[in-house]
């Protein structure tokens, strides 16, 4: 049965813009770290590296704070991620179009998870990673070994699929950045001093049932969180100020510099196990004592 237009329409005349924030609902979403990350951010930088979007969250943040950066370089290992964002910059209108018609039903949900997203133009491409996105199980963004998306469908009561004043607001940030699809560390290659460097990595499971690392056909394991460490350190010692955040654990623990860590508990609801939907640690490291 067809429960919702899933539609939220444009401001009236007269109402200002919303700032921009996330329309992608992704596992890690940083809102209850927010505060402590852009406090970290300098208030002027030459260009601001984000290599892990995600659902951009603290980019998103560090534009509607007014923080001033002369361009921003966005990245992610997950094509589908940047095809999105790339076309809600360059063609916000076509893809509220095409977003628009999806429903909330399960029958539209399982035939649009299989249609084949390089036979689809690039407005109604990220369309339909934004309706999945909208309508999955717990926003949850996962490939199997082909790198096919297989969420299934969710349980949400009326969710809104086409927030188009948030993708208008989305676009106008994004056109302040160049976007690119690739491995983290060429993402960030050119950092220097005066820039800022943000790292959102796939955390480090804190068990067997938190493992969130399939998010492009690569998984994001122990080499690359090891490879990880190595480039904050080398940030740090090129004076490059740079903040990562991972899972609180032996592990983290173990890969970074303790004089510049700080621990901070968040609730987190996406785990398959109720009972371990609660507070956990998360960790924050400084590339050094800026």
């Amino acid at each position: 049965m067809l429960r919702n237009t899933g539609y939220a329409a444009e401001r009236p005349p007269g109402v200002s813009a919303p700032p921009p924030a996330p329309f992608l609902k992704w596992a890690g979403g940083k809102r209850q770290l927010l505060a402590r990350i852009l406090a970290a951010v300098p208030a002027r930088m030459g260009t601001y590296y984000e290599p892990f979007i995600g659902g951009g969250a603290v980019f998103f943040g560090v534009v509607a704070r007014g923080l001033a950066f002369e361009r921003a370089v966005l990245g992610d290992a997950n094509e589908e991620l940047v095809r999105c964002y790339q076309a809600v910059r360059d063609d916000v209108t076509g893809v509220i179009a095409a977003l628009r018609p999806f429903k909330y039903d399960r029958d539209v949900y399982y035939r649009v998870r299989e249609r084949d997203p390089a036979k689809l133009s690039d407005a109604k491409r990220a369309a339909r990673l934004i309706y999945l996105n909208r309508c999955g199980y717990n926003g949850l963004y996962r490939v199997n070994r082909e790198g096919r998306f297989n969420v299934p469908f969710g349980r949400y009561k009326d969710p809104v699929i086409c927030d188009a004043p948030r993708l208008e607001a989305a676009s106008r940030a994004l056109r302040r950045a160049k976007l690119v699809h690739g491995d983290f560390e060429q993402t960030i290659a050119g950092a220097a001093r005066g820039d800022f460097v943000y790292l959102d990595p796939p955390y480090v499971p804190l068990s067997a049932t938190s493992s969130f690392t399939a998010y492009a056909k690569t998984p994001f394991d122990a080499a690359a969180q090891a490879r990880l460490a190595r480039v904050l350190r080398a940030l740090g010692a090129g004076r490059v100020q740079a903040l990562l955040s991972n899972s609180d654990c032996a592990e983290t623990r173990a890969l970074y510099d303790r004089r510049f860590s700080e621990s901070v508990p968040v609730r987190r609801a996406i785990n398959s196990v109720a009972a371990g939907r609660g507070a956990v640690g998360e960790l924050l490291v400084k590339s050094y004592a800026y």
